[in-house]
């Protein structure tokens, strides 16, 4: 299963410099003017995770293959994009195929970097992007909703879950409010409401971009964003996309030390993984063996099968059970051998609801 996260906001606040070193490339043209990105780069970021280490460590795993997260740095919007200002409704087209927003903001004052309204101002910047989000959602939803509820009346059950859903999130939206705010009533509710791709309706994960020496504790300018992430259910974290610009020109035996000198645990990749995965709902499964250990993405809820989908969707289709041990035992028992002698090794059916850490081994007949 891919996610993408599209990294949104205003030009020159550091989009494509935390793109760049996400992804540890230098695909997006980071530069002091807006609209420096004209295509949305995608890059795959290896999603870190010392389990899959000591998982692969104890199976004696030729290889090590990590879950990924996508990324996509999509260009700087500005006011008016939703009526074709700056460069429209091509970037509002790239935010609608992902999966949730990472809405970088500026935090850091820096005489030497432009900024479009010439003041630092994170709130603000953040509801000159929503508002042209809900704007473009707001053409989008009108229409539907009216022609839905015509076909409601003549008995279309469809039509009737679809315009009770999209009616009430162009409420929200009327009154100035995300459409992510939306409760629907049911699974089909829930369903047709992700089918419609409204941009407000996709989880956001707030970016704060913040000097270096302020990446370990932030500053008064992110606690603002913190608190308005906290208001409308969205997350936040403080990242220096500059030290994050330095960390991947070092060797990577010499980060641990260089994060510690400036006070932090981890770093700013893994922060915004970890945010972004609990967002989306996320969880990890592993597979072990001597040839690969490899970690998977699966949704939160999802049962056995649905995981074995993830590796092939022929292991879903003639899924027969999933030989489960649980990461605490695989590793303190040392692997699959020893904690099959120590019965920790169960055999679950297709009603097992996949835990996060849990070592699978899928049987399966097509």
């Amino acid at each position: 299963m891919g996610f993408r996260c599209g990294i949104v906001g205003l030009p020159n606040v550091g989009k494509s410099t935390l793109f760049n070193a996400l992804t540890e490339t230098q695909a997006a043209q980071a530069a002091n003017y807006p609209f420096c990105t004209i295509e949305p780069n995608v890059g795959q970021v290896a999603v870190p995770d010392e389990r899959l280490d000591k998982i692969a460590a104890i199976a004696k795993s030729a290889k090590i293959i990590p879950t990924q997260l996508g990324f996509v740095d999509i260009a700087g919007l500005v006011k008016g994009a939703s009526a074709g200002e700056g460069l429209g409704n091509q970037f509002l087209g790239n935010i609608r195929e992902v999966d949730a927003i990472v809405h970088v903001l500026r935090c850091f004052e820096d005489d030497d970097i432009q900024h479009v309204s010439n003041k630092v101002d994170p709130i603000a910047d953040a509801e000159v992007v929503e508002t042209e989000l809900m704007l473009s959602d707001l053409e989008s939803l009108e229409k539907r909703v009216d022609n839905a509820a015509k076909r409601a009346t003549a008995g279309d059950k469809e039509a009737k879950a679809l315009a009770s859903v999209l009616g009430q999130a162009l409420a929200l939206l009327r009154d100035g409010k995300p459409a992510r705010l939306t409760e629907p009533k049911d699974d089909e509710e829930a369903r047709l409401l992700e089918q419609a791709q409204l941009l407000t309706a996709k989880p956001v994960l707030y970016v704060c971009n913040v000097a270096e020496d302020e990446a370990a504790k932030g500053n008064a300018l992110s606690e603002l964003v913190f608190a308005k992430a906290a208001s409308e259910g969205a997350q936040a974290v403080v990242v220096s996309a500059a030290i994050e610009s330095e960390l991947v020109q070092m060797p990577p035996e010499d980060r641990a030390e260089f994060l510690t000198e400036l006070g932090l645990e981890e770093s700013g990749l893994a922060r915004v993984i970890r945010a972004g995965y609990q967002l989306l709902g996320l969880k990890t499964f592993f597979t072990a063996g001597p040839k690969e250990s490899r970690a998977w993405t699966f949704p939160d809820g999802a049962l056995a099968p649905q995981a074995a989908g993830e590796i092939h969707t022929d292991f879903e289709k003639g899924f027969i059970r999933a030989e489960t041990i649980a990461y605490e035992d695989y590793v303190s028992l040392g692997g699959e051998n020893a904690a099959k002698d120590a019965g920790k090794l169960r055999q679950e059916g297709k009603e097992y609801v996949v835990q996060d850490g849990d070592v699978l081994m899928f049987k399966f007949n097509v």
